[in-house]
């Protein structure tokens, strides 16, 4: 049989066409942030002081076992993503990440104790900072490229939702403890500037890489969170680091709309919600709570009791509590807020197909059964060195 030189050039166009991979149309979202964020990734830092793998960490959350959550339930993230109609993207660290899951569900970087300085939060001794997280997510895009192509690659990561949540680890793991070079190489207002000179090269790095769609969250009042109530002699709320919160977001929204304006096809978004969250802070039958000054997890006069652990104590009901331990606030705080957010930025849905993850179980049960520890064994795509 006879080809014309036309037709051979059609059928070796299809035959290629049909070799090369197809990038998959669904968004999907890349969170870089802390323990606010972080889903599991320090679960797998064998070395880590920064862990939530043990009870009762994760009870109001799916099968209520430890799932690197630093919280009962939710974290803000998942909230969000959950009403955009986002897949909730699997821990970096997972050993289950593959380059299938990754075009299906996007990637969390997030890391408890990381913060936007690489020597935040040394104490910890593992963590993710974000420049760290950053250099992950470039390992993750070779990933993809070697997977469907340089060209589809572009489009998907383009395509892709972003969210940057750090800072709070900044102030209270670093700048406000003198143990830290920068508690005194610094004044409040020259360390903003030094954290807003940092994030601002992160942000540009993401860019290069293909971020466009992007949000980074604010600190609240991490003055009023039970850890900084309990180091005051009078209980009260840090009005310093309150003040500090206030001066990073208003530093990082004037950042964010800057780089919106000069950077073409970005569209970048700063999610505050400081005021609402003190607002429940001071007020919280307001909003259906009835204990905003110290953790559902402690152990009971004993404070500060930096995480929670086996043998605390559980508050009788855990959504009457907008703290869960020291640090991190509840399922229904962290519902709060991202209600908020949805609100203050009018989040559409992005994939209409699939419904949103379950909310939690009941939350007032105070004797579950406990839960193993997991085994810190990773298995990483990209094996990384630890900060």
């Amino acid at each position: 049989m006879n080809y014309s030189p036309s037709s051979l050039c059609a059928l070796v166009f299809t035959v290629h066409s049909l070799l090369i991979p197809l990038c998959h149309c669904k968004t999907v979202q890349f969170i870089f942030g802390d323990s606010l964020s972080d889903v599991g990734n320090n679960i797998y830092l064998s070395r880590s002081l920064a862990q939530a793998n043990l009870p009762w960490y994760g009870i109001d959350f799916g099968n209520g076992l430890p799932n690197g959550r630093f919280s009962n339930g939710r974290t803000v993230a998942d909230i969000i993503g959950d009403e955009m109609g986002l897949p909730r993207p699997p821990a970096f660290l997972d050993p289950s990440l593959t380059e299938d899951v990754i075009l299906e569900n996007g990637v969390n970087y997030a890391s408890g104790g990381g913060g936007i300085l690489n020597q935040t939060g040394g104490y910890f001794i593992q963590r993710f900072g974000l420049y760290k997280q950053i250099q992950l997510f470039q390992g993750t895009q070779e990933l993809i490229k070697a997977k469907i192509g340089k060209e589809k690659a572009k489009e998907f990561f383009e395509e892709a939702r972003y969210v940057v949540a750090l800072g709070s680890n900044d102030f209270i793991n670093n700048y406000l403890m003198p143990v830290y070079a920068d508690s005194w190489k610094y004044n409040d207002q020259t360390f903003v500037t030094y954290l807003m000179e940092t994030l601002r090269d992160q942000l540009k790095l993401l860019y290069g890489m293909g971020a466009r769609q992007l949000m980074v969250f604010g600190l609240g009042p991490m003055g009023c969170i039970p850890l900084q109530r309990v180091l005051s002699t009078s209980g009260d709320c840090q009005e310093r680091t309150n003040n500090l919160a206030l001066s990073f977001n208003k530093a990082a929204s004037k950042l964010l709309d800057g780089l919106a304006t000069r950077l073409p096809n970005a569209t970048y978004k700063f999610g505050d919600a400081y005021d609402v969250v003190a607002d429940v802070i001071s007020n919280p039958g307001k909003y259906g709570f009835s204990n905003s000054d110290s953790p559902c997890c402690s152990f009971g006069r004993i404070r500060p009791a930096l995480t929670c652990v086996p043998a605390s104590v559980l508050c009788k009901d855990r959504s009457k509590y907008v703290f869960w331990d020291e640090y991190h606030p509840s399922d229904k705080a962290n519902e709060l807020i991202a209600n908020e957010l949805i609100k203050k930025f009018g989040f559409l849905r992005v994939n209409q197909t699939g419904a949103p993850s379950p909310s939690p179980a009941s939350e007032s049960d105070p004797d579950p059964t406990p839960a193993p520890a997991v085994d810190p064994s990773p298995s990483p795509l990209i094996a990384p060195s630890p900060n």
